[in-house]
């Protein structure tokens, strides 16, 4: 037969069953507050990185012309068309690279080399107005870019909540990007037919500017270690790297064939590799 407990014994249970049950309650809200509480407004930001990057906006370059000769016409027009196709790209890749990089992902890897390739694109149009009118000047500040991100923090490209040293990523297909080794390219000087006179300086001058867009993606290379999420490297560097390879090439291609038979299948010679 149970015994009642003293007076003073309930009092002592009634406190901790009291307290048990407000430890309990606490446990509760704070594991509905995890599960169900809308995220603070950086978090909110983050989500929205993820889900929506933002847009690439480019100044126009075509309201900013002087009057463009019946002879420079197709040649401009081609241009122009391909900065707008660059500018889709890098949208492009904006979207495809979410969730990647470093800080300063979408700089390095996004914003840079498209401004890398509008610098080229614009001066080509200047050069093709400038040989037949005064060649108009300035429109290289017309090159750079911007994010316009929808909201805060979308212009890295980074997770929410992931400091970019803890993301993993390749630089070299295993891992960040160390800085280990050098990019190199296949020669294109060596696999070029007899170049006609007419064409030679035009070809130099490409020439020399492919050695100038590997010693910047080595530079590039250098200044992003520690950098990346996966494939940082092909993303950041090697594959902007071709984009203007392949345009140079096709430059070379062309001036040679206003003088002779147009050279073939240069554009293979565009792709480099990181070797250690």
């Amino acid at each position: 037969m149970s015994r009642a407990l003293p007076k003073y014994d309930k009092r002592r249970v009634a406190v901790i069953g009291g307290a048990a049950a407000v430890v309990l309650s606490g446990a509760v809200i704070a594991g509905s507050a995890l599960a169900g509480t809308p995220a603070r407004s950086d978090g909110a930001a983050g989500a929205r990185t993820l889900a929506s990057p933002g847009t690439i906006t480019c100044p126009d370059v075509a309201s900013r012309l002087p009057a463009v000769s019946a002879s420079a016409k197709a040649e401009v027009d081609r241009d122009l068309a391909l900065l707008q196709t660059q500018i889709k790209e890098a949208n492009t890749r904006l979207a495809a690279t979410v969730g990647q990089g470093g800080p300063n992902f979408v700089d390095n890897a996004i914003l840079g080399p498209l401004k890398d390739k509008r610098v080229a694109t614009v001066n080509r149009i200047a050069t093709a107005i400038g040989r037949t009118a005064a060649k108009p000047a300035g429109l290289d500040a017309l090159a750079p870019c911007t994010l316009d991100a929808g909201g805060g923090g979308a212009s890295t490209g980074a997770a929410p909540n992931t400091p970019a040293a803890q993301q993993p990523g390749r630089g070299d297909g295993a891992g960040g990007n160390t800085g280990a080794g050098t990019i190199t390219c296949p020669d294109v000087a060596s696999k070029l037919p007899a170049v006609p006179a007419s064409a030679r300086a035009e070809v130099d001058r490409d020439l020399a500017l492919l050695q100038t867009q590997i010693k910047e993606a080595n530079t590039r290379l250098t200044a992003t270690v520690g950098q990346g999420g996966p494939n940082f490297v092909d993303n950041a560097i090697l594959g902007p790297l071709k984009d203007k390879r392949a345009s140079t090439i096709d430059r070379v291609a062309i001036a040679i064939g206003r003088a002779s038979a147009k050279p073939t299948g240069l554009d293979s010679l565009a792709a480099c590799t990181l070797t250690p």
